[in-house]
């Protein structure tokens, strides 16, 4: 018997998930090669943000759930140039968000996620230190090729209870929009009145013991005007939703991406504590429940009045 062990054969699986890894790399340095210099110096100036940030990074350049600075910094360049330049984000008392484990609880809306990127882009590209927000995304992602894998690479994990008590007891920051997609693809004439908010956040911050910060976010309900949703239609292709706008889907795939250049502001209210058990009924829950979500209106409210336009 030969000296040298042999390592067990890999499953066609995990070679697979391996081989979209390497593919997802490859496209983003294939992407960052033909960036003109502006785009160069923002993807440089990821790289030196990630650079700041505290990660817990392994041998290998990853985190224990599949984040990879160099790939992010590359997939991340589109919201980086979204956030500078189509965008143009403002932020309103980002320096409340405390160090160490912390849940920022927003409003959702516009359709497309680009509210939770821009919320993304500002933590790492404004906040002193960098921090990289984590994103709760639903398992659809994780069916589509391809996406799953660039999702993870950006530092987004799969919106279960467990993923995210284990972010928040290692000290990360994330993301949570209560509203789901209730509050993502209402139609326009509802334009920043909050939906009804899930009671999960408030557990998993009672269980952690993390603070919650609000953070309001004017702009998205005008950057793609809703019409309608056709919830039963989506249920049946196994969708989330199927929002009807005023670009999709009279323009096909593109009408799904674009948004209008409407000015995001971004307001992040005092840090709230809450004490109590996790596992209290629902009436005591929601009491607390109601606290973020009229600090959140409040936030909302404000920034609306102090805006000078959609667009400025």
């Amino acid at each position: 018997m030969s000296a040298v062990e042999r390592a067990p054969e890999r499953s066609l699986a995990e070679r697979a998930r391996e081989g979209l890894g390497e593919l997802v790399q490859a496209l983003g340095t294939s992407l960052s090669g033909l960036a003109p210099g502006p785009l160069r110096r923002l993807e440089q100036e990821l790289h030196d943000r990630f650079a700041k940030a505290p990660l817990r990074l392994n041998e290998y350049g990853y985190d224990d759930y599949g984040f990879h600075p160099e790939t992010a910094r590359r997939l991340l360049l589109p919201a980086a140039f979204l956030h500078r330049h189509w965008f143009r984000v403002e932020n309103h008392g980002i320096d409340r968000v405390p160090s160490g484990g912390v849940m920022l609880v927003g409003n959702h809306s516009g359709q497309v996620g680009y509210d939770g990127a821009m919320l993304t882009m500002s933590m790492l590209l404004d906040a002193e230190p960098p921090r990289l927000c984590r994103g709760m995304a639903e398992y659809f992602f994780w069916r589509v090729p391809w996406a799953g894998v660039g999702v993870s690479r950006t530092g987004t994990l799969t919106g279960t209870p467990e993923n995210c008590i284990a972010m928040l007891d290692a000290g990360e920051c994330v993301m949570v929009f209560p509203e789901g997609a209730r509050g993502a693809n209402k139609p326009w004439r509802k334009r920043y009145q909050l939906q009804r908010f899930g009671q999960g956040f408030m557990r998993l911050a009672l269980e952690t013991g993390v603070p919650i910060v609000p953070v309001g976010i004017v702009g998205s309900e005008e950057q793609q005007p809703g019409l309608a949703n056709l919830t039963g239609l989506a249920e049946k292709v196994g969708l989330p939703s199927l929002p009807i706008t005023v670009t999709f889907p009279w323009l096909g795939p593109l009408g799904i991406a674009f948004a209008l250049p409407t000015r995001y502001h971004i307001h992040f209210g005092e840090p709230l504590y809450f004490e109590g058990d996790a596992h209290e009924e629902d009436e005591v829950i929601q009491k607390k429940v109601e606290v973020v979500r009229d600090a959140l209106a409040g936030l909302l409210e404000r920034g609306r009045a102090e805006r000078r336009s959609i667009f400025l």
